[in-house]
């Protein structure tokens, strides 16, 4: 069996008020070569849509790949890290506090696809003049201006 192949991939969601307008993109480098991938939303969450640049990231790549994920979202990074998602998901959607966790339904599918690739989180600050993550921004507020 061959090695699972490397890729980088690095996210960023947009949201114009919040509930309202977002977008989000990715970009994804493997050999070389590199991919863009965006889209929005009319009325959505800027959390929603840093999950789903990670789940649209994922979904494109064809097999298990080793994967090293740039985000500037703590809320995705630290829920995957530190494993508080896979926590939720244990305990029927409820944090610790028991209230309900949000966004069960991106986070049940992005837990389903980090069961499938090797995915190593790396945070970056974001609007810091990161190159990857500023073009990811881009790609997200022009995908959310589309609905406003």
């Amino acid at each position: 069996m061959s090695p699972k192949p490397f890729v980088e991939m690095f996210t960023d969601g947009a949201c114009s008020g919040n509930p309202g307008p977002g977008g989000w993109g990715t970009v994804l480098r493997c050999n070389g070569k590199e991919k863009e991938l965006s889209g929005g939303e009319a009325q959505t969450t800027n959390n929603r849509m840093e999950l789903t640049a990670v789940i649209e990231g994922l979904k494109a790549l064809k097999r298990p790949c080793n994967v090293k994920l740039t985000t500037d979202s703590k809320y995705v990074g630290d829920a995957i890290k530190l494993g508080w998602a896979k926590s939720w998901k244990a305990n029927g959607w409820k944090k610790s506090d028991k209230k309900p966790a949000l966004n069960a339904d991106l986070w049940e599918e992005l837990l389903t696809l980090l069961d499938i690739h090797n995915v190593e989180i790396v945070w970056v600050k974001g609007h810091a003049g990161h190159p990857e993550n500023e073009r990811c921004d881009t790609l997200a507020v022009i995908q959310s201006k589309k609905f406003q």
